[in-house]
């Protein structure tokens, strides 16, 4: 395991709704105590603060809260932080397909009924399969049929889902989880929330960027000897 030795920054998208603050407050807090020695922050791209911009100088290592690599963790946050090591963001992850198995339970799924794994949508096609991805490994976990689809812009579209099992592929809740839950099916997850398996992410996500950093600043110095 890397020793802690820059803070974590959670890079989250922020919603109007406060549970989703609330959501990614517990999800800091999990990492917290899984790492003591480590400082952890939040910062949020919108609806904030604090805003990214201020809580991710120099030296930190950011984490994006994001369950697709698009906009927002390829143009977005880079921008926001220049000087800050930048992580993947924790999806797509196959262990992400673990979460969406345990909501889905949690919801009555009985394992059989196929699925809607319900992403936001992006105009960014890689975006959209990352979510494709997701549910793939959904399959293969639990060997039910399950297919993306996407509240926003994307298809196949959120009205298409008529007889499966729904389970948002989001953080919290927001705008797409109200449209999500306002779909009539015969079982409806909740959205991922702080589950226990994102704050292993995070933390496996911060190692690696941070082992690359101190690769990286060796390299460096033994390229100027």
């Amino acid at each position: 395991m890397t020793r802690a030795t820059a803070p974590l920054v959670l890079a989250a998208h922020g919603s109007a709704d406060p549970g989703f603050h609330a959501v990614i407050t517990t999800l800091a807090s999990t990492v917290a105590s899984a790492r003591p020695d480590l400082e952890v922050r939040i910062g949020y791209l919108e609806h904030g603060p604090p805003d990214l911009t201020d809580v991710a100088g120099p030296g930190t290592v950011i984490v994006p809260v994001l369950l697709t690599n698009g906009y927002h963790a390829h143009i977005d946050i880079p921008s926001r932080a220049p000087g800050a090591t930048i992580a993947p963001a924790i999806g797509p992850d196959r262990r992400l397909a673990r979460v969406l198995a345990d909501r889905l339970h949690e919801a009555g799924w009985d394992g059989r009924r196929s699925v809607a794994v319900v992403g936001a949508g992006s105009a960014d096609e890689a975006a959209l399969d990352d979510v494709r991805r997701v549910a793939h490994d959904l399959t293969l976990l639990t060997g039910a049929a399950a297919r993306a689809v996407f509240a926003g812009s994307g298809q196949p579209a959120l009205p298409t889902v008529t007889d499966e099992a729904v389970v948002p592929y989001l953080i919290g809740p927001g705008r797409y989880a109200t449209l999500v839950a306002s779909v009539r099916a015969p079982v409806l997850a909740t959205p991922l929330r702080a589950h226990p398996m994102l704050a292993e992410i995070v933390l496996d996500r911060y190692d690696r960027a941070l082992t690359r950093r101190h690769r990286n600043a060796a390299d460096l110095a033994v390229a100027d000897t």
